[in-house]
């Protein structure tokens, strides 16, 4: 696919306690953060954590922008990537994704 790609990622985390959860939170913001200016092709990365506090929401969404879908199948397996995953462990229970060409980017 040609052209801007948009990446965005929901999870839902582990965790017993509310503390537990927004500890939780702050380690998977943390870690994705770090990747900023690390992995070539990734343009943008950005992460909310969760503040409505209803049963159904995820606790953390990634909002990420590569430059094109090869850069986003480049960032599945560069190792960066790979050690926050690793990094993150068993945190995640629930894992939702959506990619989608950015229109009007570059034009």
């Amino acid at each position: 696919m040609p052209g801007p790609i948009r990446h965005i990622v929901m999870w839902r985390l582990r965790g017993e306690t509310a503390e537990e959860r927004a500890a939780a939170r702050l380690k998977v913001k943390d870690a994705f953060e770090g990747l900023k200016g690390l992995i070539k092709g990734l343009n943008h990365i950005e992460v909310g954590l969760d503040v409505s506090d209803v049963d159904y929401a995820c606790d953390v969404v990634l909002v990420s922008e590569f430059a094109d879908s090869a850069a986003l199948k480049a960032y599945a397996t560069h190792p960066e990537h790979l050690r926050v995953r690793e990094e993150l462990g068993d945190l995640r229970v629930g894992r939702f994704q959506v990619d989608y060409p950015i229109k009007g980017a570059g034009a």
